[in-house]
């Protein structure tokens, strides 16, 4: 099977890097987390997967990451969301399948609210809806929040790296012009929650938050004990795939 990779030219001037392989549809769309990139390990087992069944799959690099254009420090949940619908609409066809992976479990929500006749179904790897205000802002001390209105920034430190890292005051505040979890979100697709249990940054409660706040009757939530926020070891990239098939087999179904 043939693949492709290429960068999107954006009319607000940004770019954003890609990779796909043709197939059938429903496609898969695999929208990584915060401060990652598509070439992760759930990216790559994803995109193997569907080679080998024969499944389109699109894979991304939001913009301030990876290969993309832009400052990560200038990233914003409004402006990820639209990296996701552009996307969507520059570079498949057909109905899609959004799996996402902690920020990208919001932004595939908000994709899927912005273009939901696009949408077969959503996977949520880890999902993070509203972590900007729920897990971020409100772990900050009285000092840290006065740091980030009076410097416009706070640097953080990063457990998965030796460097801290900036949280930039625009990322929360326009953070909250998206939060989902305060009421019913009104999507109606077919959707699987997989959370680990030993996740440090998103509670496993989250996944099943939203759950409830689904409107959609179609709603599974996989908790994996052992499972930690990456979902990225050996297992739990087996739990991904089977799961997709689940996922696949019940839109079938339909």
């Amino acid at each position: 099977m043939s693949q492709s990779g290429g960068i999107l030219a954006r009319e607000t001037g940004t770019t954003i890097a890609y990779r796909r392989s043709p197939g059938k549809n429903p496609g898969i769309v695999f929208i990584h987390g915060l401060r990652s990139d598509m070439n992760g390990n759930k990216a790559l087992a994803l995109e193997a997967h569907c080679k080998e069944t024969g499944r389109a799959f699109l894979c991304f690099d939001l913009t301030g990451h990876g290969a993309s254009s832009g400052a990560f420090e200038e990233g914003t949940i409004g402006a990820w969301a639209s990296d996701v619908v552009a996307v969507l609409d520059e570079l498949t066809e057909g109905p899609q399948i959004l799996v996402g992976s902690s920020l990208g479990g919001w932004l595939m929500l908000l994709a899927a609210l912005a273009r939901p006749d696009r949408i077969a179904g959503l996977m949520g790897l880890a999902a993070a809806p509203d972590f900007t205000e729920d897990l971020i802002h409100a772990a900050f001390s009285d000092a840290q929040k006065a740091e980030l209105v009076e410097q416009g920034r706070v640097l953080i430190d990063d457990c998965y790296g030796d460097q801290p890292y900036a949280i930039a005051r625009r990322l929360i505040e326009e953070g909250r012009d998206h939060l989902l979890l305060r009421g019913p979100i009104d999507i109606s697709a077919p959707t699987l929650l997989i959370q680990g249990q030993r996740d440090e940054d998103v509670p496993w409660q989250t996944a099943l938050t939203l759950a409830e706040r689904l409107v959609s009757s179609n709603v599974r939530v996989v908790l994996h004990k052992s499972g930690n926020h990456r979902l990225s070891e050996p297992e739990d990239l087996r739990l991904i795939l089977t799961n997709l098939e689940y996922l696949i087999y019940i839109l079938a179904l339909d």
